[in-house]
């Protein structure tokens, strides 16, 4: 419960203009490494990824007031990041003249001269595979596995049904399991 306390008390010291740049601030102590994190997973390249995160931090700051408490600030920043981050592939996609599938295996196979990726070849295999699902099993499968989100949580920050979600990453699963066969 004490999570929840603090959390409303960070959200009711975001809403107040004079406590509001301290809280800001332990606002984004508290939850950059997550959320970049749930960013980098999308769009896979560091730099991009500290665009998209202060981009969603600017959409946060603005957009504070808006926040009803519905959900948990956790859950409304995540949907934040997540459609930034969907957003920037889509809009750089389509500067480049790709289909934003296409732009996204591209990364993949870019993740080895990545100086900011340190991970073994079963890793960079896993990145590649996971680069390939559909959007919405990647992000599923992103929030299951390596954040260990509850389906309730996904459910919240997807805005779509459990049930739903179970079987996208199901399938993730399987694809992955498939494309790591073949490799």
């Amino acid at each position: 419960m004490r999570t929840l306390i603090a959390e409303e008390t960070l959200v009711q010291q975001l809403k107040q203009e004079d406590t509001r740049a301290k809280a800001f601030e332990v606002l984004i102590d508290t939850y950059k490494e997550r959320l970049y994190w749930q960013i980098r997973r999308i769009v896979l390249d560091h730099d991009d990824t500290d665009d998209v995160l202060q981009n969603t931090f600017i959409k946060v700051y603005r957009n504070i007031d808006g926040f009803k408490g519905d959900s948990k600030l956790y859950s409304w920043m995540y949907r934040i990041a997540t459609n930034e981050a969907l957003t920037f592939l889509k809009t750089k996609s389509k500067k480049l003249g790709i289909p934003k599938d296409e732009f996204q295996e591209i990364r993949a196979n870019n993740l080895e001269a990545d100086v900011y990726f340190e991970g073994s070849a079963i890793q960079l295999k896993l990145q590649k595979a996971i680069a390939l699902l559909p959007e919405k099993q990647k992000l599923v499968f992103n929030m299951k596995y390596f954040e260990e989100l509850k389906y309730e949580e996904i459910s919240e920050i997807l805005e779509t049904s459990v049930g739903g979600l179970k079987a996208s990453y199901h399938l993730a699963v399987k694809k992955i399991e498939g494309y790591l066969r073949e490799e």
